[in-house]
């Protein structure tokens, strides 16, 4: 296997030069694209897929004890969100999970009524959603080869950030969703203060925390993104501020630390500052 970049062009498209910016990580400084500002990974090809493998688990990404009842509350929040955007009861609402691993999402959305099934590559993840009942196809998205305008909506949670071709994928997307519909997108902010401040030290850009992290996005190249693969960006929501990992610094300046984080998380939400992105696209 060639180790030559995973990415060597702007994935959503952009033919302006990549420059290198001051986020400086193991596999070299974080490359910018001039148009979109894009951040994207110097990691090579053979680091990208080894990084990859830690997807491939019977858990997947099924919440910890300790982070479980957030999740589920995160994930019945989104779904709401997808009902209000519908404007119809979850029986009537076909959704597809993209990446969905070990199905904690389509679990939720399951038993809020919703005709769910998900898509997942890491075979090991997805036949843990299986075994407990879930819809769940092993393969990519274009390998599922779904029918035309079959979903009212799509959901790709920490998904795009691991993608090379990211056009394609929404090009599927758009191809699967019935007009009206909503895709959803969840992934970091380049644009926040966390990144801004912690620049390397965030380890949203490091490969070896985040498996498969490649490709950093920012509302302006999400949105350019939309609409070149046929959709509107009908809204972004930002959410969470972050300085210091625990054990990072003295006890004390990490209280005190998260103390001003979380005082900034109403104002980061205001402005778009948040790291944490989740964006609504309308299908053109």
């Amino acid at each position: 296997m060639s180790n030559s970049r995973y990415l060597e062009s702007c994935p959503i498209g952009c033919t302006a030069a990549l420059v290198p910016s001051d986020i400086v990580l193991s596999e070299g400084a974080l490359l910018y694209c001039q148009e979109c500002g894009q951040l994207i990974s110097q990691c090579g090809v053979e680091r990208y897929w080894q990084s990859m493998q830690e997807f491939d688990d019977p858990r997947g990404t099924l919440p910890t004890a300790d982070s479980g009842e957030r999740r589920s509350r995160q994930n019945r929040k989104r779904l709401g969100k997808i009902l209000l955007l519908l404007e119809k009861p979850a029986q009537e609402i076909s959704l597809l999970d993209v990446g969905c691993s070990s199905g904690a999402f389509l679990s939720t959305a399951a038993a809020l009524g919703f005709r769910a099934q998900g898509v997942e590559p890491a075979a090991k993840a997805a036949q843990s959603a299986i075994q407990t009942g879930l819809r769940v196809h092993i393969g990519t998205l274009h390998e599922a080869r779904f029918p035309a305008q079959h979903f009212d909506a799509v959901t790709l949670f920490e998904v795009i950030e691991h993608i090379k071709d990211t056009i394609t994928l929404l090009n599927e997307c758009h191809r699967i969703m019935r007009p009206g519909g909503v895709l959803m997108i969840g992934t970091g902010n380049t644009d926040s203060w966390t990144a801004a401040f912690m620049k390397s030290r965030w380890r949203y850009f490091q490969i070896n925390h985040h498996g498969g992290h490649v490709s950093f996005f920012n509302p302006y190249s999400l949105r350019l993104l939309a609409a070149r693969a046929g959709f509107t960006l009908e809204a972004v929501e930002t959410r969470n501020v972050h300085f210091y990992e625990k054990g990072d610094v003295a006890p004390a300046l990490y209280r005190t630390a998260k103390i001003v984080t979380e005082l900034l998380n109403f104002p980061a939400q205001l402005l778009g500052k948040g790291q944490d992105m989740l964006a609504v696209l309308r299908p053109g």
